[in-house]
């Protein structure tokens, strides 16, 4: 894998403004996928104005290659009781494993997702292929 100081950059102002400018559900909560989606979700709760908690899922390691076959939880998680809809974040969707793995444990709620490139139901930079070097991930 390439060494990410050749990744183009996206500024955080530029993904806070995109999220502001961006048409976002009325939801009861905000639920990022840790630990990529931990910050997205924190702006979008910003914006909207509403709780936010983290779902501990992955199956990716730290130089982004599968480690697992299938999403795996890494802690306990249950969202607060009377939750009805959700907006369910990640910083990257590419074979939308752990989305799905997060719908099925959350199919009592009505799900909105959301990521910063790749494919989700709302995504902030659609137009952007290639890696990213996020403002909050160090530079490696």
């Amino acid at each position: 894998m390439a060494a990410k100081t050749h990744l183009p950059a996206i500024a955080f102002e530029t993904i806070a403004e995109t999220l502001r400018n961006t048409q976002l559900p009325d939801v009861d909560l905000v639920i990022g996928i840790g630990s990529g989606g931990v910050v997205p979700a924190a702006m979008a709760a910003y914006e909207l104005r509403c709780s936010m908690c983290i779902i501990w899922l992955n199956y990716r390691g730290s130089d982004h290659a599968p480690v697992h076959s299938s999403p795996q939880l890494y802690a306990p998680f249950s969202p607060p009781a009377g939750t009805k809809e959700i907006l369910l974040v990640d910083d990257v969707v590419v074979s939308g494993k752990t989305l799905q793995t997060a719908r099925n444990m959350l199919s009592q709620t009505v799900i909105t997702t959301m990521a910063l490139k790749g494919n989700a139901d709302i995504v902030l930079f659609p137009d952007v292929q290639s890696c990213v070097q996020w403002p909050w991930h160090p530079i490696k």
